[in-house]
């Protein structure tokens, strides 16, 4: 029998063993690994090739969305599960266009997560408990982009992109308070090129102000409150 390589991304040890515990009971997985942020997450997916990657999205370092999106778009082959304590529609929307494979909250009953898994291993989505094929995944995100807020008939082209690795470091840095002067120096670039980003994340979030960036940020589980001291 072929065994699914999964590799755990959670910050609780008790979850990752835990995940652990129950996973390899199932004669068709194998536990390939545990790491506990999002860079070592991006490292070992290149490193151990799984297949699927049950991924957190409140780590430290480097969220699980923003990772999810860097090993999608250099290993495609692997499937990417989200586990979140942060579950709500506007939360799915987003994991899901970063390239997530299914999304769950961590209270997710074992028969859930084994359908996710397996769906993921037949290239399928799985949505609050259905199988969709990628075309209804793309019909299901434009359907929710036009109802959860943040956009509507003339929204902008750019709010079907995700963040980029730099603008969710600049995301990072706004939620620090620091200003764009500040940003430019902490990453080396020009204030112009924050300038420009912080337009550019205003316009992907549909949001107003440097304030309601990182708020949003907090409160998806993007930005941990404690990297924000």
């Amino acid at each position: 029998m072929t065994k699914t390589k999964l590799l755990i991304v959670d910050d609780h040890p008790v979850v990752r063993q835990g995940l652990r515990r129950l996973l390899e009971r199932e004669e068709d997985i194998e536990v390939v690994g545990e790491v506990a942020d999002g860079k070592l997450a991006i490292e070992e997916a290149r490193n151990l090739k799984p297949d699927i990657v049950l991924m957190d999205i409140n780590l430290p370092s480097m969220n699980g969305l923003q990772a999810t999106r860097e090993i999608k778009a250099s290993n495609p082959q692997i499937a990417l599960i989200t586990l979140t304590a942060y579950h709500n529609s506007s939360q799915m929307f987003h994991a899901m266009r970063a390239g997530a494979s299914a999304y769950y909250p961590k209270e997710v009953s074992t028969a859930e997560l084994l359908q996710g898994i397996r769906a993921a291993i037949r290239g399928r989505y799985v949505i609050a408990g259905k199988e969709l094929t990628e075309k209804q995944l793309n019909t299901w995100l434009l359907d929710q982009f036009t109802t959860i807020g943040i956009g509507g008939t003339d929204y902008p082209e750019e709010m079907f992109k995700p963040l980029s690795a730099r603008e969710m470091q600049i995301l990072q840095q706004i939620a620090k308070g620091l200003s764009n002067k500040e940003i430019a120096r902490e990453l080396g670039i020009s204030r112009q090129t924050v300038k420009n980003h912080m337009t550019s994340i205003l316009r992907k979030l549909d949001v107003e102000d440097r304030t309601q960036v990182a708020l949003y940020a907090l409160r998806l589980g993007w930005i941990r409150l404690e990297d924000t001291q």
